[in-house]
């Protein structure tokens, strides 16, 4: 290896990706008035709401991230609410949101069950059956 030569470690299955350039942003004046909306919150500084924003960001791109591994593991083309609520019960990062997210019941499609003829997507009007 020269000494110009950069090490990245790759695994043989994947080859490592760059992460993707994100231009959203979280709206700094929002944040600033959100945080003042509280009695207890005087003077904000400048940076402070910058911060936060920053924050927001990291923390969102990881639970996106985690559920669109979620995702890839089931073989899913879309990313849905079950694979949210699995990230944040999988990941310890995220067992602050374990209460949150414990409200809404597990999709039938998670767990292996079957869906009852007649529920989920796609149940239109029924054909009449000729005998």
């Amino acid at each position: 290896m020269n000494a110009g030569d950069e090490y990245s470690p790759q695994t043989a299955k994947q080859p490592q990706q760059p992460l993707p350039i994100i231009k959203t942003r979280f709206p700094v004046a929002r944040i600033k008035k959100i945080m003042q909306a509280d009695d207890d919150i005087g003077k904000v500084a400048q940076a402070t709401p910058l911060v936060v924003a920053k924050a927001l960001e990291l923390f969102m791109i990881s639970l996106v991230q985690e559920s669109c591994n979620q995702a890839r593991m089931r073989n899913a083309k879309r990313v849905s609410p079950a694979h949210l609520k699995q990230a944040v019960l999988s990941t310890e990062q995220f067992d602050f949101l374990a209460e949150t997210v414990g409200k809404y019941p597990d999709p039938v499609a998670l767990s292996g069950d079957k869906p009852e003829p007649g529920t989920g997507p796609g149940r239109g009007r029924r054909r009449k059956v000729v005998e």
